[in-house]
């Protein structure tokens, strides 16, 4: 069978889901047409953090999350918040005094870069808690708290020797699922339509897209392919005979059923900013000391632990996420993390919030999901024309798939339809790489810029 639809998106993650939104409902592109041979944002986009922010040292990537998160404020405004889209901030803690100076320098810098103004409290008199619902667009910037017992009164589970922390307010979380179905709907509504197949071949005429064949055997012509194919991208480009810069990297997190109520469901983000050694007993110390296999567990991890509470399906339950092994690797499903994540994770937090000592006996038995980061050496998005006309991409949207999901979807429609472009429109673009080695790539890698 033979269709024939004006766009094609390649991939139904956040990304294609966002494609297809700005080019449906945004632009009025009637005949848009999402393939997935999954169901829409069942492969990584529902199993990240579900976070934003707009706290980022890189210029480009700081206006494209700020546009971007204007974008999803007024998604919520419009659809009355079907999202439950909040503002509760991300909070980076430190226990050591003598970061505090860093920690101010780098706000300042976000700050410079239009994050908004950074205040000092030396005291707790002036700061202002953020609300555990809704959205707060009158609190931007961020507040750093030197104040140890106002800290302390504020988030009473923290470890007794917190020494500063730095609320970064135009941040907080989401529900992607709900978000994906209400974009979905509009998509829906005004002609664009989802397709449950796999793209096998995009076919092509003097090097310009004509079109693409399913699995099934069905055809739809086309003239415009968007490649929105997540870790699959690489493989995506393949079809183009292209070569996508970008690696993987595994990223997970731990779901706890919070019975014992160690986290209050209205905390913030929570970030500690200090490498961390895992909280064990004196026997298990000599236990782990005993075997070269095990020994690892007694070193100190690298500093971004976070977490966060999550309310779903009837349980109050809170996320820990630690990417403490960046190595690149191949996009393999279904994944596999490592064996001991969730007792790492977990002891991690004891460092933090003592209180997760109750959860260590069942560790183990914890659950862990995740996905995939696809990224660029320079940690950078990848998001416009490709070398082949008609052919574009949406990718490369590393851990801010969410939270950069509408700016990426309204530069991609306004790259597919000639519309005007933002200033930071080049920074993203696939020729930024032309002329460079893998060797070039490789030295020039910057990929964790931004990261948490």
């Amino acid at each position: 069978m033979s269709t024939k639809a004006d766009i094609v998106i390649c991939g139904a993650g956040i990304a294609g889901v966002a494609a297809a939104y700005h080019l449906v409902v945004r632009h009025g592109v009637r005949n848009v047409v999402l393939v997935d041979e999954r169901p829409p944002l069942s492969l990584t986009s529902a199993y990240g953090t579900e976070a934003y922010r707009n706290w980022w040292p890189d210029l480009p990537i700081f206006q494209f999350m700020d546009r971007s998160i204007s974008l999803l404020e007024e998604l919520a405004a419009e659809s009355e918040n079907a999202a439950r889209m909040n503002r509760r901030g991300y909070v980076f803690l430190t226990g050591d005094p003598r970061r505090v100076p860093e920690l101010e320098k780098e706000a300042e810098a976000v700050s410079r870069l239009g994050g908004g103004a950074l205040r000092v409290h030396r005291d707790g008199g002036s700061y202002v808690p953020s609300r555990p619902e809704g959205i707060q667009p009158d609190l931007t910037g961020a507040d750093l708290m030197l104040d140890i017992e106002m800290i302390a009164r504020l988030f009473p589970f923290l470890t007794d020797d917190t020494a500063a922390m730095l609320h970064v307010r135009r941040c907080g979380w989401m529900d992607v699922p709900s978000l994906g179905r209400w974009m979905l709907d509009r998509v829906t509504v005004r002609g664009g339509r989802i397709v449950r197949d796999r793209i096998t071949t995009v076919d092509t005429r003097n090097n310009r897209i004509t079109g693409v064949r399913l699995e099934s055997g069905s055809t739809i012509e086309t003239g415009k392919l968007v490649l929105a194919a997540g870790p699959l991208v690489r493989e995506a480009g393949r079809m183009l005979d292209l070569d996508i810069p970008v690696f993987m990297e595994l990223h997970g997190k731990i779901i706890v059923e919070d019975t014992a109520g160690v986290l209050p469901p209205d905390a913030p983000m929570m970030i500690w900013t200090d490498p961390i050694e895992l909280v064990w007993d004196d026997k298990e110390r000599r236990r782990l000391s005993s075997s070269a296999e095990t020994r690892y567990l007694l070193d100190p991890f690298p500093a971004g632990l976070h977490i966060r509470p999550r309310f779903r399906d009837g349980k109050q339950t809170f996320l820990g996420i630690w990417t403490y092994d960046v190595a690149p690797r191949e996009a393999v499903f279904p994944l596999a993390f490592d064996p001991a994540y969730p007792v790492i994770v977990l002891r991690g937090l004891a460092r933090m919030i003592p209180g997760m000592r109750v959860y260590f006996e069942t560790a183990d038995a914890l659950p862990v999901d995740g996905g995939y980061y696809c990224k660029t050496p320079d940690n950078r998005p990848l998001i416009g024309p490709l070398p082949v006309e008609g052919a574009y991409i949406a990718g490369a949207l590393s851990g801010y798939g969410v939270m950069g999901s509408q700016a990426a979807g309204e530069l991609v429609a306004a790259h597919v339809t000639g519309a005007s472009l933002p200033d930071y429109a080049q920074a993203f673009s696939f020729d930024r790489f032309d002329g460079l080695s893998a060797a070039d790539m490789a030295g020039m890698r910057d990929a964790t810029r931004g990261q948490l």
